[in-house]
């Protein structure tokens, strides 16, 4: 749960909540708010990242831990006596795919400190009923993960058809009253409950913009990862566990990162008795299918005299573009690339680095990429994706040399200069870091 590096040991008291909540699946936990204490607040504040983004206060981390012990301790007494405000969230614009952007909400400092202080309390109780098809922002799992189980049952023949499903806006529809009654199953403190309710229930800073939503749970809050995944997990795992696999004529499985999520099916009808009702069960929270990027896709192995060449289905999932093809050695398998969007993004995002820091000294400019395309190759760096891989680095190499070339009219970049420069600040070679394909 509580990440050791930063925060120590889980404290006793979390570490009873866990041992119940195992021992106790439909238990009820009616004393949880006296767990947000000092030292909690403590813990949370070392997980915060130091470079995070400043809400509406403005106030960073390394300006809050100059009186830390101070701000805590009236931080919490402010939790205690229930005077304390969330502050209202500033929200900000990330780009997207086709000129779209995806909102973000960045919360005041404080506010980020209370809120995972209440992630870990809750994280103790819902990490033990969360179904092993549940992989996002949990602790101990990840993509990868994810894109494994799916290898392995695609790889025993579990699955032959994939259901690619997309919830339109997710954070921003969830049902707050249904969300209260979900944490309600397992939560019984009305202090703990009302704290919840206060991160919830904030306005909206949006340029020179205030508003107060009435629905969702903002994309960027430290809380909504797991909320978001408290709220799915009822309204789709639970569901696909013990009412759907249980009518199907074959096997099934349901893989689920956060709100992007698949399923399989090892027979075409039962894959599409699923198709015609998943839309009306996510209709019943308030959340809606994509019409255009829900779809059922054939997924099977071609026939033996294929020999060479791709299956007839591909279909993106965290990130990456799977595809079924033929090894060297005759056996058909599931394969990755990066998806086009997403490298095509990366590129631009390296392209307009470059420009913005063109002036900045070779070394440091060097030292910045370099850390851009190792935390690329750290997710990547999948077996079989070394294509997309080279790619990037190439075009790096080309974008570089194009803002180095404009950084003065006075002389111009030969291409055997920059080979040199290359040779005294070589850009990584493409990794391999994580193997995935059975």
């Amino acid at each position: 749960m509580t990440d050791a590096s930063t925060s120590g040991e889980m404290s006793p008291g979390l570490a009873k909540v866990v041992e119940r909540a195992r021992r106790e699946p439909e238990g009820r936990f009616h004393s949880l708010a006296h767990l947000i204490d000092v030292p909690a607040l403590e813990r949370a504040y070392h997980r915060m990242r130091k470079d995070a983004a400043v809400g509406v206060d403005g106030v960073t981390k390394e300006q809050y831990g100059q009186g830390l012990e101070e701000n805590l301790r009236d931080l919490h007494e402010r939790l205690k006596s229930k005077s304390y405000r969330h502050q209202p969230i500033r929200r900000v614009h990330i780009p997207k795919d086709k000129g779209r952007t995806r909102p973000i909400g960045v919360s005041a400092f404080e506010d980020k400190v209370v809120q995972d202080a209440v992630r870990e309390v809750l994280e103790a109780i819902y990490e033990q009923d969360f179904l092993d098809c549940s992989y996002g922002f949990r602790p101990g799992c990840s993509a990868h993960d994810a894109l494994r189980a799916l290898d392995r049952a695609v790889h025993r023949g579990e699955v032959g058809w994939i259901l690619e499903a997309d919830i339109q806006s997710f954070f921003d529809s969830v049902d707050r009253k249904a969300l209260m009654e979900m944490l309600q199953t397992r939560v019984a403190d009305g202090s703990l409950l009302r704290l919840v309710g206060k991160c919830l229930h904030v306005g909206v800073l949006d340029g020179a913009e205030y508003t107060e939503p009435e629905e969702g749970t903002a994309q960027g809050w430290v809380l909504s990862p797991l909320l978001g995944s408290v709220y799915l997990h009822y309204a789709l795992d639970v569901w696909f566990e013990r009412e759907v696999k249980p009518r199907m004529r074959g096997r099934a499985i349901l893989i689920r990162y956060a709100d992007d999520f698949l399923m399989g099916f090892e027979h075409e009808d039962d894959a599409r008795r699923v198709k015609a009702v998943l839309g009306k069960r996510m209709e019943r929270f308030g959340l809606t299918l994509h019409p255009d990027k829900t779809r059922l896709l054939d997924f099977r192995r071609p026939p033996r005299s294929q020999q060479h060449g791709k299956g007839p289905a591909t279909f993106d999932f965290l990130g990456f573009t799977l595809y079924m093809q033929r090894s060297r050695s005759g056996r058909w398998g599931m394969r990755c690339k990066t998806r086009s969007v997403r490298l095509r993004r990366t590129i631009q995002s390296v392209a307009e680095w470059c420009r913005s820091h063109r002036h900045l000294p070779v070394r440091k400019q060097h030292a910045a990429l370099k850390r851009r395309l190792v935390g690329h190759f750290n997710y990547f760096g999948v077996s079989g994706n070394s294509r997309s891989m080279q790619l990037l680095v190439a075009e790096t190499r080309k974008v570089w040399l194009k803002w180095l070339r404009r950084r003065s009219n006075r002389s111009r970049l030969s291409w055997e200069r920059y080979e040199a420069l290359l040779a005294r600040y070589p850009l990584p070679s493409p990794r391999i870091t994580v193997r995935i394909w059975g």
